[in-house]
């Protein structure tokens, strides 16, 4: 990041000020605008005089809070799972249940996995999803090995997309899948809110485990795995939860009571969303998901424009660091009609 927006020593809102300067913010992934909700953040305060700043003792550990418990039973119930299980980060959630559920599978990935799932580097993948999904249905049910993993994001933020899975639904019976979801960017925001897993049928010999950073849209340090009841247990039962410290006890109890909040601010989100595209020109020449609120731009160099404009968007190479930016408009529940209503003018004016 250029301009010294890489060296910013205050909180990220709709508005950034740096050499006296303010401007809007339309980037990050603070869709529902949690960490600068003055409601939410009162919750938090609440959780804090309740339960203290951290806990920094295992879930293995013979003195326990019971809120976590508390949260992982309100978290199934919220996203539609048997059980959850709840731990200090999305990388941790991530990489716990890919590290154990790997073991004697094969395992495959889905175009543009997020890193979280990787087990080693990369992995090679150059179709798109819809390919790889017809694809992976043909290997699988060709195949004489029985037992598979799959991995794959619920939503590609970069590129909007948002991915269905009903292709498991064509994978011969006589298979044992464990499908991994990263929902990430689709927990709290795809479905109404739901995230990912209440959009998917279940199928007796698919066991879908999803995995998400709370981190996002419900503006949480901490990370989830939504599952059935068996595989929750069997990672429970792993080292990885055992011996690491659970998040703050203040944010999952502010979580818990922040029911009104979340869906004010989801509904504020889609307003904000529905005043970007009926304002914006050409607004069919962005790639979008209808109810998701990232844009991304077909104009080369706008970012530069709208930085002239007092308006930082998000802009970064990908998937060549070297190569041209990546530019997006991510719009917020910490948004207001004049900040959006700025926004279009400025692209107008290009």
């Amino acid at each position: 990041m250029q301009n010294g927006f890489d060296k910013l020593n205050q909180p990220l809102s709709s508005s950034l000020n740096l050499n006296g300067q303010k401007y809007l913010y339309f980037g990050g992934t603070a869709y529902l605008g949690i960490p600068q909700n003055k409601e939410f953040i009162n919750l938090y305060l609440k959780g804090i005089e309740l339960f203290g700043l951290n806990n920094g003792t295992s879930r293995g550990n013979n003195v326990q809070l019971g809120i976590y418990n508390e949260a992982e039973a309100f978290a199934a119930h919220k996203f539609g799972a048997e059980a959850a299980l709840i731990t200090s980060s999305g990388y941790l959630a991530a990489q716990l249940t890919v590290t154990t559920f790997a073991k004697k599978r094969e395992v495959r990935y889905a175009p543009d996995t997020h890193p979280a799932l990787w087990i080693d580097e990369k992995p090679a993948q150059q179709q798109t999803f819809e390919q790889w999904s017809s694809e992976i249905v043909k290997e699988i049910n060709g195949n004489s090995a029985t037992s598979w993993l799959l991995l794959s994001n619920s939503v590609n933020n970069l590129f909007p997309e948002i991915y269905s899975f009903d292709f498991i639904s064509n994978i011969s019976p006589d298979k044992d899948v464990i499908l991994i979801i990263d929902d990430s960017h689709g927990i709290g925001m795809i479905n109404g809110g739901t995230g990912v897993l209440s959009a998917i049928s279940s199928q007796g010999n698919v066991d879908v485990v999803v995995v998400a950073s709370m981190a996002k849209a419900l503006g949480l340090d901490a990370g989830i795995v939504l599952g059935s009841s068996k595989s929750i247990n069997t990672l429970k039962l792993g080292n990885e939860f055992y011996g690491a410290s659970p998040p703050s006890a203040a944010g999952l109890y502010a979580f818990m009571q922040a029911a009104p909040i979340y869906k004010s601010a989801y509904l504020k989100l889609q307003q904000n969303i529905g005043t970007f595209v009926e304002n914006v020109k050409n607004s069919s020449d962005w790639r979008a998901v209808e109810h998701f609120p990232v844009f991304l731009s077909p104009q080369a160099g706008i970012e530069k424009h709208l930085m002239q404009e007092k308006i930082l968007i998000s802009s970064f190479p990908y998937p060549d660091k070297d190569g041209a930016p990546l530019n997006r408009v991510v719009i917020s529940s910490w948004h207001d009609d004049a900040d959006i209503l700025k926004l279009v003018e400025a692209l107008a004016n290009k």
